[in-house]
């Protein structure tokens, strides 16, 4: 026994050993690598800084342009391996953009933060507010080579944003059923089959449902709803499962025991099996692990029929886990059996188990059916959640307070998307996710005319009215500046479709005027009409958060006075060659 410990000490040394000489020689191989591709910077100011600035942000919006509105264009994106991806997403363009030069590309990373924002905030609007901020940057670098204070003229921009923000809140109208949401949904996507698809996902699954989408291995899209509280976790031995066809376990009207405890000894649980076993209930048992001879006694019991039995392992991991196990507790009506809250297994009763219609066991997933006893407990859990996510720092814990709240609430609608490529797959699925935010924005803030139209009409109604409030000069000129700004997405609309956008704006403000908020002109059909009625409306929210993005970065660029860039080291080959084999050398010595 000793020599065995002395010689797993010796490999360790030797190991140790090894590790330090190979870390000498990367310290080293470093320190020869810093000292060749070292780079310096370059710093610019003023206006040669804005100036860079502005020719990287140019770039970025009018590849991003070209796909708004129904006859937008698509844009064909060169990838290292495989085939050239097509895509009409503003966001996923403006985030393959990189340029040579490093100043334009500071503006690029700009306008990746504005698309980033929007799409992160609501889902959609990338391109809208990639619009809106080329034209600010454009008109507010005139303004500020004219003599303008720009950091009074950024507080113009922000001060009158938030004004048309007020406004856009105003005019906005609630959802009212299924027939505004698909609207929503065929406007964000261009398909009207997406549309419908998408629709018919939220009806079906409610407020606090969740609809995901999934790739699929056929050519059509498909919709598929999972009802109940669902856990990805299946059972923990197969010997727990009658339907050997379909693989699942099924239990009808069982009792539920949630605890975040590993059950390996049987005894703890004895007095509570025993209390089943005289009811003839089945029981689906919660646990954060069912091991030992705790598991061989549910095995041997539920193949002899003395109890109709099924474990599985809590969900997550850690303090999310405890989180997950206290969401079926309360929506199952059972009580959570925790040491941290005072009760061990061994003084568990039956009347501390939950209740269900009916309970779905598979391998990798479980779906409980409630009862609905527990309904104002699930509501109230459901707020406290949402307040939770609200609060959250990470968009990954927004993300999983949203998949909780959906699975108390009304269940999964899963859209499997299907395609005939690759590519055709990947364009589908960026057009549903698009459609999925703007509805889940719309049913939060309301809708407003789309193709550009409710922005346009807040210009051509209220640009007096918001000039009038500020005193200041150089203020005034940058609310001017963002109001001008509100007219690009209309008439990118219409260039887009091959028409003169300040005819189409022209023609807009006089239909406004004569009949009132609403209409606009259908790109689709090349029509003048009530888009509200046509159903060509844009959430609120997105056109909110599409002008204050927009506001906030272009300020940014207008009031840099200086910026530090890396000048790139270029190596010839020779150099190079020269400095991967001094690596290499240096590599090798021991």
């Amino acid at each position: 026994m000793k020599f065995h410990v002395t010689a797993l000490s010796m490999v360790y040394l030797a190991s140790e050993c090894s590790a330090f000489t190979a870390n000498s020689n990367s310290f080293q191989a470093t320190r020869r690598l810093s000292s060749t591709a070292l780079s310096a910077k370059r710093v610019s100011f003023k206006e040669e800084s804005r100036k860079k600035l502005v020719d990287g942000i140019n770039q970025v919006a009018n590849a991003v342009k070209v796909t708004l509105g129904p006859k937008g264009r698509n844009v064909v994106l060169e990838r290292n391996y495989g085939a050239p991806e097509i895509v009409n997403d503003g966001v996923t363009i403006a985030r393959e953009i990189s340029l040579a030069d490093p100043e334009c590309n500071v503006g690029v990373r700009l306008v990746q933060e504005v698309a980033s924002k929007s799409d992160s905030k609501a889902g959609d609007g990338t391109t809208t507010s990639t619009i809106m901020t080329q034209a600010i940057v454009n008109n507010g670098m005139k303004a500020v080579t004219s003599g303008v204070n720009p950091i009074a003229l950024n507080a113009g921009i922000k001060k009158s944003a938030g004004m048309v923000a007020a406004k856009i809140k105003e005019l906005s109208q609630k959802i009212n059923g299924v027939e505004d949401l698909q609207s929503v949904a065929t406007i964000a996507s261009g398909s009207v089959d997406m549309g419908r698809i998408i629709a018919q996902a939220f009806d079906k699954v409610g407020e606090n449902g969740s609809t995901v989408i999934e790739e699929s291995q056929t050519l059509f899209d498909e919709i598929e709803f999972t009802e109940g509280l669902t856990i990805d976790r299946g059972y923990i031995s197969p010997y727990f499962v009658k339907d050997q066809e379909r693989q699942v376990a099924e239990l009808v009207n069982p009792r539920i025991l949630v605890t975040d405890a590993k059950i390996d000894n049987v005894n703890e649980i004895v007095p509570l099996l025993e209390q089943l076993v005289k009811t003839k209930e089945p029981v689906l048992m919660i646990a954060e692990d069912v091991t030992g001879d705790a598991l061989s006694a549910l095995v041997v019991n539920k193949m002899r029929g003395v109890l109709d039995v099924v474990a599985i392992r809590a969900p997550g991991f850690g303090q999310r886990r405890k989180a997950y196990l206290q969401d079926i507790a309360i929506a199952t009506g059972a009580t959570y059996v925790a040491e941290e809250v005072g009760i061990t297994l061994d003084s568990v009763t039956t009347d501390m188990l939950g209740t269900a219609d009916r309970c779905v066991i598979a391998k990798e997933l479980t779906t409980i059916v409630t009862d609905g006893k527990q309904e104002d407990a699930v509501i109230a859990r459901i707020a406290q959640i949402k307040r939770e996510g609200e609060e959250a720092d990470t968009d990954f814990d927004r993300d999983k307070a949203q998949e909780r709240v959906a699975a108390l609430g009304g269940g999964i609608a899963r859209i499997k998307v299907g395609a005939a490529t690759e590519t055709e797959l990947k364009d589908k699925k960026l057009r549903y996710e698009d459609a999925l935010n703007s509805v889940q924005s719309a049913r939060e803030l309301g809708i407003v005319p789309g193709g550009g139209a409710c922005l346009a009409y807040i210009q051509d109604q209220f640009t007096d009215e918001i000039l009038a409030a500020f005193d200041d000069e150089d203020q005034r000129a940058g609310a001017a500046i963002l109001m001008k700004s509100l007219s690009e997405p209309c008439c990118q609309v219409a260039e887009n479709a091959g028409v003169e956008g300040a005819v189409v704006l022209s023609k807009i403000v006089e239909l406004t005027r004569e009949k009132g908020f609403g209409h606009g002109w259908d790109a689709s059909k090349n029509n003048y009409c009530d888009l509200m009625e046509a159903g060509v409306v844009d959430p609120a929210k997105v056109t909110i958060n599409a002008v204050e993005n927009s506001a906030s970065v272009a300020g940014l660029v207008l009031t840099t006075e200086c910026l530090v860039t890396e000048i790139p080291v270029f190596e010839s080959e020779e150099d190079m060659q020269r400095r991967f084999d001094a690596e290499g050398m240096g590599m090798g010595m021991v």
